[in-house]
């Protein structure tokens, strides 16, 4: 199971967004949080911020729609030029028919929860995702804490995947530094999101590459990832 990083621009400065996102050329990712106001008491940007960066960088965009109605919404993010669009459980009114929508517009689709919503009662929508994202702050603002509590969350994910034989993805959002990236390895995590411990570094392509290299280390170890 490759290790992905997946810097987030919510960190970055956005008067430069499009040499923000070329400082993180390396990344496998360039997560955008789309936030707003409503589902989360956050404003960010929308559809032409994320046409204008799918210009300006090569790095595939991962969309995390923190938005009400994302079925209405979020296949408009696939035309803007993301390779990755995630919904939130808690906000899609037919989670299955728009994470198909979103797979036949040509993107990866993926399901976000927030850290109070369990993965349990979506165990049956697995396979119609290519990724789950479990939050690791409360969505809607960059340099949160990062929550232990989620971990376990992360285990029993993981578990979940591999009961099922998929061959899914599961991100962790919130908090990840060098402090704990390690610790969402050993959960079970394979893709991380990373705002100010990236875009607050001097050189966040280094950073980006410091923390893969800590996740391959633990991943190499770890319990869960031996199989695969």
């Amino acid at each position: 199971m490759a290790v992905q990083i997946s810097p987030s621009i919510l960190s970055a400065d956005f008067s430069r967004l499009a040499e923000e996102a070329k400082a993180v050329q390396g990344a496998d990712w360039l997560h955008v949080d789309v936030m707003d106001n409503h589902f989360v008491p956050n404003l960010t940007l929308g559809v032409p911020v994320v046409e204008s960066l799918s210009r300006a960088t090569d790095t595939p965009l991962d969309c995390h729609l923190m938005i009400e109605q994302p079925d209405r919404w979020a296949p408009a993010y696939v035309e803007a030029g993301a390779g990755s669009v995630t919904f939130h459980a808690e906000a899609a009114a037919a989670p299955v028919r728009l994470a198909r929508e979103i797979r036949a517009k040509g993107a990866r689709a993926s399901m976000a929860l927030k850290p109070a919503t369990p993965i349990e009662p979506y165990e049956d929508l697995l396979p119609e995702l290519d990724m789950l994202l479990v939050m690791t702050v409360e969505p809607g603002f960059g340099g949160q804490a990062f929550l232990d509590i989620m971990l376990p969350k992360i285990r029993r994910t993981r578990e979940l995947i591999s009961r099922h034989g998929l061959e899914m993805w599961l991100q962790v959002d919130g908090g990840v530094s060098a402090d704990t990236i390690e610790r969402c390895a050993e959960a079970g995590a394979d893709v991380f999101v990373a705002g100010s411990a990236v875009y607050g570094a001097d050189d966040p392509a280094a950073a980006v590459r410091a923390l893969r290299r800590q996740a391959e280390e633990t991943t190499a170890k770890a319990g869960w990832a031996r199989g695969h």
